[in-house]
């Protein structure tokens, strides 16, 4: 059970919208300058991306989880915690380490990785619009969890060599939490959510497989 009704979450959603704005927009010009690095690899392009994706997680952690969300769910410093601890080790192996590209490249995988770039970007805010909860109460790119989640399985798949395991970790978790929503609060575009999770494992095993 879940301690609000989906009519308390989407009028948090949009207060939320409305007291970030335009805050969305500027995700948007990130997410798109991200995407469009990884059709041009190199290390300084890789930081940057790593340093986007930080900023969307850490976002989501303090000023989505912590500050707005924490007053009708009880486990949202939890999810804040979670959120800032990816941004942290997003910035330590792209911005700082700099062990790590993101590379788009012609296969499977790299088609697969743009795909949900995308698709967060596009068609995630799409399918809210055709459920009935658009603007201001749909859940914006950059600025809420799932999409955001989306679009860093996208971009982690084209890690190059690979993503560590403990990356993924925290993502995964918002796979079972955010997936569940489909349901519980009636946000049919989450759909994605879980289908990028088994896109990203299948991926990322079978790459572990060729590497050993």
């Amino acid at each position: 059970m879940i301690p609000f009704s989906p009519e308390v979450f989407f009028a948090l959603f949009e207060e939320y919208n409305l007291a970030i704005w335009p805050a969305q927009l500027v995700a948007y010009g990130l997410g798109l300058l991200a995407l469009a690095l990884v059709f041009k690899p190199s290390v300084s392009g890789s930081a940057i991306i790593g340093a986007i994706l930080a900023v969307f997680w850490l976002w989501n952690g303090v000023v989505y989880h912590w500050m707005f969300f924490a007053p009708i769910n009880f486990a949202a410093p939890v999810f804040a915690a979670l959120f800032v601890l990816e941004a942290l080790l997003l910035i330590w192996r792209f911005v700082i380490r700099r062990d790590l590209m993101f590379e788009f490249r012609r296969d499977f995988a790299g088609s697969a990785g743009v795909t949900l770039m995308i698709f967060a970007l596009t068609v995630y805010p799409l399918l809210g619009l055709a459920s009935g909860h658009g603007w201001p109460q749909s859940a914006s790119f950059g600025v809420a969890p799932s999409p955001t989640v989306i679009f860093s399985f996208g971009a982690f798949i084209l890690a190059r060599p690979h993503m560590p395991v403990f990356a993924l970790v925290v993502p995964f978790i918002w796979v079972l939490i955010g997936g569940s929503a489909i349901w519980l609060i009636g946000i049919p575009e989450d759909v994605l959510l879980p289908a990028a999770g088994l896109v990203t494992l299948l991926l990322f095993v079978r790459r572990k497989r060729h590497l050993t």
